[in-house]
Formats: structure tokens, C-alpha cells, sequence
């Protein structure tokens, strides 16, 4: 078994490894890409790094750290995912505490003490690759309390000119600042390199909710949040793009507003991410719509309907982009009792739109029925 904590890992050793022991075992195809410093383009390149091809159709769900660390939890689901309907699992490695939740190499991650260690990294993924599972990295942007307090010159800030934090005491990160997209650069490139299949960047965007009208963007004139966002979104493809299938997170109602302008006030525009990810994966909660959405008593109570609507409004928009759409599905109970009736009616929704390249389904608790794993 290999040993993750050591001070002195050598990443490349036990990758190559890795590499090797899986290499007989995987059934589905392979494929594997060169770990270049694009930014140096003199730089060695080393032995490549074995990944799961992207499936046709993702159907996937949401793992945390602990839960993907936790043996008997993990093998229990490995039981269920060899059924064949479930293809894909996305982990965090980066959450909304800004930790970094396994043992990191990343110097500047370790210099702020920016890491929890909550699984063993290289185990999960041998685990879900040896089943065939594509596994993909979560990682939070924007919203990181853990540089935000360590780099305070980094952090969004109150025209008082204080650290700005959420409803939740959370701080966020300016997404104007290169410094924060290099961090998260060098996270998702190790990630790549520890074996993950594809990076999911979520929180791309600005606070949505706490004390909003203290909050100090600083933007240049002229300069809007979504242009912010759509400098950051080239950057990330310039340099990771051919490395791994990139995929962001994005609020549904990004969905409704492909016409205009409109960035939800956050710097969100499903416009603006089509030509720089492989999947955009807006997170249609019927739930989390306003309650009488398309004139619905209790929107929460018809889930399959507010998803159609949203992949029918923005799917011209989609048409000959890089982009294809890939939603979060509500496996959770709020609003209204979500039960295999509207579990399934969700994924009917998004298997018919033509825009689709799978769905995944979101628990934050990782609680998910037996019949989600069966077709």
C-alpha cells in the first residue's frame, strides 16, 4: 500500500507506478496525457500519466473527501457502481473551507497550511479506475477562506476596506487577481497528474449572498464581472486544455438568460464559458428556483419540467460551441420530497435535450438510493 503522508513523496514515482498496475485492468478505454509545464515550454517532459477516457454519456455523483476516503463507504459504492448505470464520480479535492483534503505537494498550499488531509488519494482513484469509474476533481475557485486569511491582499474587501466574508463568515478570493489564478492552476495541474480524469471548477463567480452592498469589486471603468470571468475561463483553457476535459459549475438560471446580457450579478454568462470548457454543468435544482417559477405553485415539486425548460431555452446557444451542457441533478429533499418519481423525471428531462452530455446527481451528505444505480 503506498504511503501518501510521507514529507518527501515523489510525485512522479508513484504516478508512473500507478500507471503500471492499471494498466491490464482497465475496461474501458485509455488514454493519457503529456505533464507539461505549458508555461515553460523547455521544460522535461515526463512518463505519461494513464486516465479514463470521458464516457459518451456521463451519469455521475457527488462524492465529498471523506466519504471517497472512507474505506468501507467506498467499497460499498464500488458494489453498486459495477451495476453499469453510474459511470462517473466527481470528488472534492478542494471545497468551500479553501482546504486542499488530501496530501497536497503544492508548495503554496503547504506554506499557508492550506491542506486536511481526508482521503488517500492515489487509493480512491485506483479504486473507482479498477471498476471502470471515470473520476473527476471538484475544486472550489473564488470561494477560499484558507488564501483569502493567509493572503489578505488577495481577498475581496469591504470599501471599509476590511476582509469581506459571506452569511456563512466565509472569505472569498478577488477573481480579478492572476495571483489566485496561478494557485489554482497549480492545483488542478497536480490533480491531473495524481490521475484524475477531469477537473470540475466550481464557485467560478462572485459572493451571491452576505452583506452585498459593502462589498468593494474594485473593477476597472467599463470592466464588468462577467469580463472578469471570461479572462479567467481562457486562461484556465489556454493552459489546461488538452492536459484534461475541463467542466464548470454554474447557477441554472444562467440557463434562462443566453440572450441578454444578464450575469445573475455574480459574472455568470453561459455565453462566455461555451468555448473554453467540454461541459458546462449548470446546477438546475428546481428547489433552489423562485417557488412559483414558470408559474408553478411549488416549482420544487416539478423538477422535470424546469429542467426541460432551461435546456430548451439555452440549447440554439450551444449550437457549433466546444461546450456541451452536463447538469447537476437534485438528489436531495428540499421543497418538496424527492422521491424516485422525480429522481427520474430529472434525468428523462436531460436525456432528451440534444445539448446534453450527461447529468450528475448532487447529495451533499452522498446519500443516494439503490434505484439511482440501475437504469
Amino acid at each position: 500500500m503506498r504511503k501518501i503522508g510521507q514529507k518527501r513523496l515523489v510525485v512522479y514515482a508513484f504516478l508512473l507506478s500507478a500507471a503500471f498496475m492499471l494498466a491490464g485492468n482497465l475496461p474501458l478505454a485509455r488514454i493519457s496525457y503529456p505533464n507539461v509545464d505549458r508555461t515553460n515550454p523547455s521544460s522535461p517532459t515526463p512518463e505519461k500519466i494513464l486516465h479514463l477516457k470521458k464516457p459518451d454519456y456521463v451519469r455521475g455523483i457527488y462524492l465529498t473527501a471523506s466519504s471517497a476516503g472512507n474505506d468501507s463507504y467506498r467499497q460499498k459504492l464500488i458494489t453498486n457502481l459495477k451495476k453499469g448505470y453510474i459511470n462517473s464520480v466527481v470528488i472534492d479535492i478542494k471545497d468551500y473551507s479553501g482546504y486542499i483534503l488530501y496530501d497536497t505537494q503544492v508548495a503554496e498550499v503547504n506554506k499557508i497550511q492550506g491542506k486536511k488531509i481526508k482521503m488517500n488519494v492515489q487509493q480512491v482513484i485506483d479504486d473507482f479506475h479498477q471498476v471502470g469509474i471515470y473520476v473527476i476533481a471538484r475544486q472550489t475557485v473564488f470561494q477560499d477562506p484558507v488564501l483569502a486569511e493567509a493572503r489578505p491582499e488577495l481577498a475581496m474587501h469591504t470599501k471599509a476596506g476590511n476582509i469581506w466574508r459571506d452569511n456563512k463568515n466565509l472569505a472569498w478570493l478577488d477573481p480579478k487577481q492572476e495571483k489566485v489564478w496561478e494557485y489554482n492552476l497549480t492545483i488542478a495541474r497536480e490533480a491531473v497528474l495524481l490521475g484524475f480524469d477531469e477537473i470540475n471548477f466550481d464557485y467560478m463567480r462572485y459572493p451571491s449572498d452576505g452583506p452585498m452592498s459593502s462589498l468593494e469589486y474594485n473593477l476597472a471603468t467599463d470592466q464588468q464581472k462577467y469580463d472578469v470571468m471570461k479572462n479567467f475561463y481562457k486562461y484556465l483553457s489556454q493552459n489546461l486544455s488538452g492536459l484534461t476535459p475541463l467542466s464548470i459549475d454554474m447557477f441554472g438560471l444562467a440557463m434562462d438568460n443566453t440572450k441578454n446580457n444578464y450575469d445573475l450579478n455574480i459574472g455568470q454568462r453561459l455565453i462566455d464559458a461555451l468555448d473554453y470548457f467540454d461541459d458546462i454543468c449548470p446546477m438546475m435544482y428546481a428547489s433552489h428556483y423562485p417557488k412559483t417559477y414558470l408559474g408553478y405553485e411549488n416549482s420544487a415539486e416539478h423538477p422535470g419540467e424546469v429542467i426541460a425548460y432551461g435546456l430548451q431555452v439555452a440549447q440554439s446557444t450551444t449550437i457549433n460551441r466546444r461546450a456541451k451542457i452536463r447538469p447537476w441533478l437534485q438528489a436531495f429533499s428540499i421543497g418538496a420530497v424527492y422521491d424516485q418519481e422525480k429522481i427520474k423525471a430529472q434525468i428523462r428531462a436531460a436525456e432528451a435535450a440534444t445539448s446534453t452530455s450527461g447529468w450528475l446527481f448532487w447529495n451533499a451528505r452522498n446519500v443516494y438510493a439503490d434505484y439511482m444505480f440501475v437504469e
